[in-house]
């Protein structure tokens, strides 16, 4: 009867990460829907976990955003050890992460790389890619950790590919949220950038250096399991339409304004994804 109800528990923070990143996200929560069923709560429970500590050092601007971190920090590691917590997010995460072997190194990469948004840093290419690598690539590695299921030569395999695929998508948001990060955030990103005199020539180079891991990543997203792939490579799509866009776009447009897919773009993205991975076409 106890085991029932630690299961009842779990399912109950499972669902809280679904409802997390449903509201968050509509584009990851269409891709995850891609996925096999055994796929989908293990990620729905790493995106909670990842958007509530990027939730901290981006929102609660009234509060000790320092002092919230430590404590979510410690409240994770706490969670992994005991295998409980009362905080439904760190619940399903430590579920996970105990279920899939997650190193805690990973979870201390992201965890750094948040911290980094907390202090006025001027980045330079080794800072970038300590960040992109703690904020986005590691967040790749953890599914993929859950979508290998403790096939270790393919995880090491496919580890390239999903970090290229994880810091195509930042360097993406980046481009895109380039005004809210510089007038909210005080955050230029791209080392030797200037959102005040952000030019064509340099984002021509950004895109050039992002189209180049999107290439990298296709690859590896071909060889996923089979009950990943059409998810994984729905978000991949949204995210090259998406690139697209902004490689469409002026300067002035992204100083001005944040580029989107409109939501319907989105469903046809999936459905056309799904076809693809039928005929197997990918």
């Amino acid at each position: 009867m106890e085991n029932n109800f630690k299961t009842l528990y779990t399912d109950v923070c499972t669902q809280c990460s679904s409802l997390i990143t449903r509201r968050y996200s509509t584009s990851f929560s269409m891709g995850i829907r891609a996925f096999d069923k055994q796929f989908r709560s293990p990620i729905y429970s790493i995106y909670g976990f990842v958007r509530f500590a990027d939730e901290i050092v981006d929102t609660f601007h009234d509060q000790d955003k320092k002092y919230l971190l430590d404590k979510f920090r410690s409240d994770t590691y706490e969670a992994i050890e005991r295998k409980i917590s009362l905080n439904p997010v760190l619940e399903a995460f430590q579920n996970i992460v105990n279920q899939y072997s997650i190193g805690i190194d990973l979870i201390d990469a992201f965890l750094d790389s948040m911290e980094m948004d907390l202090h006025d840093i001027e980045y330079d290419e080794a800072l970038l890619k300590k960040y992109i690598y703690g904020s986005a690539e590691v967040v790749g590695l953890m599914c993929l950790k859950v979508f290998c299921e403790g096939n270790k030569k393919e995880y090491d395999r496919l580890t390239d590919p999903a970090c290229a695929l994880g810091s195509a998508f930042q360097k993406v948001n980046f481009l895109r949220d380039m005004k809210s990060d510089y007038d909210f955030r005080g955050r230029t990103y791209f080392p030797g950038i200037n959102f005040l005199t952000f030019n064509k020539e340099q984002k021509i180079t950004i895109e050039q250096d992002i189209q180049k891991e999107f290439d990298a990543a296709y690859l590896g997203i071909k060889e996923l399991p089979s009950g990943a792939r059409l998810g994984v490579y729905t978000a991949y799509k949204y995210y090259r339409a998406l690139f697209n866009k902004i490689k469409l776009a002026d300067v002035d447009e992204i100083k001005d304004n944040r580029i989107r897919i409109p939501n319907s773009r989105k469903l046809i993205l999936l459905g056309s994804s799904a076809l693809k991975n039928r005929l197997n076409l990918l």
